[in-house]
């Protein structure tokens, strides 16, 4: 037989060095698809004010986008308003246009210096509509982590077909893998409900509050009734 028709079988260090590539990109790409729904997740309204929402908006600077918090400091002076103040004064126009074209149903006030935001209550509409975003966005982020999986499947049969991975070599991978993902799903799910669970928590608070509000007549109308039942009492008639 001709030396051309042999085919050298990977040794078993070559094998490890592919399976450790392979888990090892297709981890950091998972890593990077939750860091992106953080991201997404972060810049939605929850009721208080974070600077991380306005992480999204980009501004037309000098004939480019730019990111906000690339061209000015954001703060939070308190849980519902935000401070915007540009590192040149002369994109004041700029910004306060792009925070007017955004999702985030924000007014800006802008006194020539800085840009005031007040953020207002969310709406029990707007809460439902939130809702579905954030899981439309896990759901996306879902399927971007079973592309991953699928890349990675694709790559071990390149391998086995070049004989650099034998066939239980990419059984076992591919189980792997699948546990790989799995695990990167629970992560996923387990970012989706702590966001979900802020929303709720924020809903409570305000039914709370109006149920408390309600109840406040009733509340100080028991309080005259008791004063003047005691009235009543202490100057009814004593008889012998």
């Amino acid at each position: 037989m001709s030396r051309a028709g042999i085919v050298r079988a990977a040794t078993i260090e070559e094998i490890e060095a592919e399976k450790s590539l392979i888990k090892k990109d297709t981890e950091g790409r998972m890593d990077k698809t939750l860091e992106t729904v953080r991201s997404n997740f972060n810049s939605i309204r929850t009721g208080r004010a974070s600077p991380a929402m306005l992480d999204k908006i980009e501004v037309e600077y000098y004939g480019s986008p730019v990111g906000l918090k690339t061209i000015a400091n954001i703060s939070s002076p308190d849980a519902s308003s935000f401070l915007v103040q540009p590192y040149d004064k002369s994109s004041l126009k700029a910004i306060e246009k792009a925070i007017v074209s955004s999702d985030l149903s924000l007014t800006p006030n802008n006194d020539g210096e800085v840009i005031r935001l007040t953020l207002p209550q969310l709406t029990s509409d707007r809460r439902k509509e939130l809702s579905k975003i954030v899981a439309k966005q896990t759901e996306e982020g879902k399927v971007a982590l079973r592309n991953i999986r699928r890349d990675a499947l694709k790559t071990l049969e390149k391998l086995e077909k070049g004989k650099k991975l034998s066939e239980d070599n990419v059984k076992d991978l591919s189980t792997d893998l699948q546990k790989l993902t799995d695990e990167y799903v629970k992560k996923l799910d387990a970012i989706f409900k702590q966001k979900e669970k802020i929303f709720m928590k924020r809903k409570r608070k305000t039914c709370v509050r109006g149920h408390t509000e309600g109840m406040r007549p009733l509340y100080f109308g028991l309080i005259r009734f008791h004063v003047s039942l005691r009235t009543t009492l202490v100057n009814f008639p004593k008889f012998p």
